[in-house]
């Protein structure tokens, strides 16, 4: 079969109506490793799956990171989160990546943290098996279970950096959702409950006995649900703060144990 023209594939997608037809038929031409597999790469997109799904990759913080279907395909407003706890806690020597989805936000940060030790944990199977793939480059391990209960209790006390990148969609707007993460990504990384914070304010409570003194937890939520959110930081013994992009629209609730913690 001759290769795609790239004028056919930025018909069939714009057809399909993707918004950034040139870029996507761009990625999807680089990524295919054949006609044939280009052909059923811009069918699937065209049929509605999403982008990254039809890649099997997603850029985010300079990387790529695998993504399978049934996994949660990571945003990009979510490196601003990477930043912040970058920022705030620069020699982390033990990182965190809780709920971690396809282990995204533990990778970026390990691949900024000379020699960090990193640990993801994830309830979903699916989650864990992919992101196994994206920590496995910097040594990473990845954890089954519910929250803290999947972690090693050595943990206890020394994690610098807590990421939790916690479902925080209210029950009642998973209906509003766009398509593609309505419809393809698992409803247990989207669903927070009927405020959108039910799993916020479990990490929030647990999160000050694995924190080293001086170490911090990282959480996004929404405009709105920020000062609930801080409040949850604040009753579980940390001292809170909201870090806002205005370019991202990300927020960011950021609680620290202080550094004087026995």
């Amino acid at each position: 079969m001759p290769p795609l023209p790239t004028s056919a594939v930025v018909a069939a997608l714009r057809s399909a109506g993707c918004v950034f037809a040139e870029d996507e038929a761009e990625l999807i031409l680089s990524t295919a490793h054949t006609p044939d597999e280009a052909a059923a790469m811009v069918d699937r997109r065209a049929s509605g799956l999403p982008l990254e799904l039809v890649l099997g990759w997603a850029e985010f913080s300079g990387l790529r990171i695998a993504v399978a279907p049934g996994v949660f395909v990571p945003r990009r407003r979510t490196e601003f989160l990477v930043e912040q706890a970058l920022a705030a806690v620069p020699g982390a020597s033990v990182v965190v990546d809780l709920c971690c989805g396809s282990g995204a936000v533990g990778a970026a940060l390990a691949a900024r943290l000379d020699g960090a030790e990193l640990h993801a944990a994830d309830v979903d199977p699916a989650a864990v098996h992919c992101a196994r793939r994206n920590v496995a480059p910097f040594g990473g391990h990845v954890h089954q279970g519910d929250l803290f209960a999947a972690l090693p209790g050595t943990l206890r006390g020394r994690v610098g950096i807590l990421a939790a990148n916690v479902p925080y969609v209210p029950t009642g707007e998973i209906a509003l959702l766009p398509a593609e993460a309505r419809d393809h990504e698992p409803p247990i990384a989207l669903d927070g409950g009927a405020d959108g914070l039910d799993v916020l304010r479990r990490v929030a409570v647990g999160a000050a006995r694995w924190l080293a003194p001086g170490g911090s937890l990282f959480v996004e939520t929404s405009a709105r649900q920020a000062p609930l959110a801080a409040e949850a930081f604040s009753r579980g013994g940390l001292t809170a703060r909201v870090a806002v992009s205005e370019e991202w629209h990300a927020h960011v609730i950021i609680g620290t144990r202080s550094a004087s913690a026995s």
